[in-house]
């Protein structure tokens, strides 16, 4: 009886809670590294573990696929990029993450991330496809927070 509990527990902490993912694409690099192992918390993250700076599982704006950003603004924020530094509020934001000598002369924004959403970004930004060009992530489509990240 014991093993049919244990082998149950297993299979829903799989199935609601927790799940490993192999990495697909090289924008959140060095963070994730493609063909790296990811583990996803997937209880809906919410705002309250969707901050910046959080790791997040929502479905692509273009095709649904599974995408991973990192949060970098949340509603009622002001997020730009100034000659490759990310400025959010008014206020440049150490990213040590983030190669910024790959999109050095890159400028964006400033925009405002409406309440209820989050403003997503790949780490690695010279490749990333994310809120610069899709836009901000209602915090509703959040399907996951990343907790452990394998390379």
């Amino acid at each position: 009886m014991a093993v049919l509990v244990g082998v149950g527990l297993i299979i829903a902490c799989r199935l609601w809670l927790l799940a490993p993912v192999i990495v697909a694409s090289d924008s959140m690099d060095p963070a994730l590294k493609r063909g790296g192992l990811a583990l996803l918390l997937k209880p809906d993250p919410g705002i309250d573990r969707a901050g910046p700076g959080s790791l997040v599982v929502f479905p692509h704006p273009d095709d649904g696929s599974p995408t991973v950003k990192r949060v970098v603004a949340i509603g009622g924020q002001s997020v730009a990029i100034e000659d490759s530094v990310l400025v959010v509020d008014g206020q440049s934001v150490d990213e040590p993450f983030v190669d910024s000598s790959l999109i050095d002369g890159t400028w964006f924004g400033p925009v405002a991330v409406p309440p209820g959403h989050v403003f997503v970004m790949g780490d690695n930004r010279g490749v990333s496809i994310d809120s610069r060009h899709f836009g901000s992530i209602p915090v509703e489509d959040l399907e996951a927070t990343v907790l452990l990240p394998q390379n």
